[in-house]
Parts: C-alpha cells; structure tokens; sequence
C-alpha cells in the first residue's frame, strides 16, 4: 500500500477515503490512533490515506479533483474582509456589561 493522501485530520482522511470508496477503490486510512495521543485538540498531519499500488494513480486522479473542486469553493466563500456582524455584537455586549459592573462597584 502506497500513501494516496496525506490529510490535516482525520475528518478530511475520511472525507478523501469515502471519496475513494465510491470510485470503487479500497482506502486505509492511518493515522487513528496517533491523533489520540495529542488528546482532545486536533492534531495534524498524522492522517494518511493509503490505496495499493496499483489504484496509486487513478486514486491520485480523483484527489486532484477533490482538491481542485475545494480550492473553488473556498475562494468563491472567502471573507471578503468584513468583519463578521456576530463578534460586533458580542464584542459590544461585552463592553456594556463591563460598564455596568464598573458603575455597580
């Protein structure tokens, strides 16, 4: 078995697998285990998604695909460098709050 994929977590190293899998080609994914010894915070770069040698190359085909299909996405979704309304409001209700518990003492 050869690596197909090396993911940031463990969640994208499944999404890629599932991927795989539909395209009917067998996965692995590595990797479980070792993100388990960084405890509840996401660890990265432990994930691996791993195919016979074989499917190397049509499974590499289909994660250009993926990446290319993700990189689209992103840019169309991207902050266009507004802040976000919701932290105004929570940074105002913040500083109002504080304003009255200074007032109370």
């Amino acid at each position: 078995m050869q690596i197909a994929y090396r993911a940031k977590d463990i969640t994208e190293a499944h999404i890629v697998a599932g991927l795989l899998n539909a395209s009917g080609i067998e996965t692995h994914v590595g990797g479980l285990y070792l993100q388990g010894a960084m405890g509840e915070i996401g660890a990265a770069g432990f994930s691996n998604v791993h195919v016979d040698d074989e499917d190397l190359y049509p499974a590499r085909q289909l994660i250009a695909e993926y990446e290319a299909k993700n990189q689209a996405v992103t840019a169309r979704d991207a902050d266009d460098g507004k802040p976000d309304s919701y932290a105004r409001w929570f940074l105002l209700g913040i500083a109002v709050l504080t304003l009255i518990w200074l007032n109370l003492q």
